[in-house]
């Protein structure tokens, strides 16, 4: 009798095993809302609008020469950020970039040494591959011309070519950022006030939002994601947004001083090259950290290749 039962049992869960729907593909879109940044950006009160976030195209246009002159029009420079999603076997590796129209300073510059027009920094996150929206393990963030990398609280990876910068904090489940006022270099946030006591705080959002001044501590941010047709990444070989492959064309203060996700490169980590952070992210990774467990690098889905 139990030897029957068994079989009915086992058939039934079988026949459940058929029928049950397969679980869903998670979407880059929802990966990357799931894991976008609280984005602590500091401004300066000097001009505290120069320090929002918008799109290369806030004002309408691709024209990338026009984006310093164009800063003024406050109502479009509506909150964003870009994203973009490879992935491996093991893991999904996640940018976030964020836009300014200005990289600028409250002193003259008259020979264009500290300014410059377009500004687009950002982070990179590891998050390993689970049934569900992943385990984020590691990041790298975007400091101009300098990588630093953090891991949250319970990772396993370690010093690897990089030292390990410090812990990555999380609010409310989402890693928390934060985002130099003027020549805006982003690190993790370290859980303190702004310097000055002003800033805004970007959450992400369906809907980006204007601040409604310097120290607004709500603000929602869309998320764009960086390889859309017709957007940046499409856009790789326009002259008329880059004067190169990776560098934004700008005209104030130092000329083409900008990069996109693709361009950026840490002056001193030896054989990980431009554009690795984007193009690369698991080589940069493997190299960055030790005792990372099952890591594969190898993509099965990375459109920039």
């Amino acid at each position: 009798m139990k030897t029957i039962r068994a079989s009915l049992l086992a058939v039934a869960l079988f026949t459940t095993a058929l029928t049950a729907p397969a679980q869903a593909a998670v979407s880059d879109y929802d990966l990357a809302l799931h894991w976008a940044p609280v984005h602590h950006q500091d401004t300066d009160s000097s001009d505290h609008d120069a320090d929002y976030l918008s799109t290369v195209d806030f004002d309408g246009d691709w024209n990338t020469l026009n984006n310093w002159e164009n800063q003024t029009q406050l109502a479009k420079l509506t909150g964003a950020a870009y994203y973009s999603v490879v992935e491996t076997s093991t893991h999904w590796f996640l940018v976030y970039s964020f836009f300014h129209p200005r990289d600028w300073d409250d002193q003259p510059d008259p020979f264009g040494t500290r300014t410059h027009e377009n500004d687009l920094e950002g982070t990179l996150f590891v998050v390993r591959k689970d049934a569900g929206l992943g385990q984020l393990e590691a990041a790298v963030t975007v400091a101009h011309s300098d990588f630093y990398s953090y891991v949250p609280a319970g990772s396993p990876y370690q010093n690897g070519s990089e030292t390990i910068d410090g812990t990555l904090l999380l609010v409310g489940g989402r890693p928390a950022t934060f985002q130099e006022a003027k020549g805006h270099g982003l690190y993790r946030w370290n859980g303190t006030d702004f310097p000055g006591g002003d800033g805004v705080i970007y959450q992400p959002a369906a809907t980006g939002e204007v601040p409604s001044g310097g120290n607004d501590r709500s603000v929602g941010y869309r998320l764009v994601n960086s390889l859309d047709a017709n957007g940046m990444w499409a856009r790789r070989d326009n002259a008329e947004t880059y004067s190169s492959f990776g560098t934004f064309r700008g005209d104030n203060g130092k000329d083409n001083a900008a990069n996109a996700p693709w361009g950026w490169d840490d002056q001193n980590d030896g054989a990980i090259y431009r554009g690795y952070l984007a193009t690369d992210p698991a080589l940069v990774i493997d190299k960055y950290f030790s005792n990372k467990g099952a890591f594969s690098l190898t993509y099965t889905r990375n459109a920039f290749r």
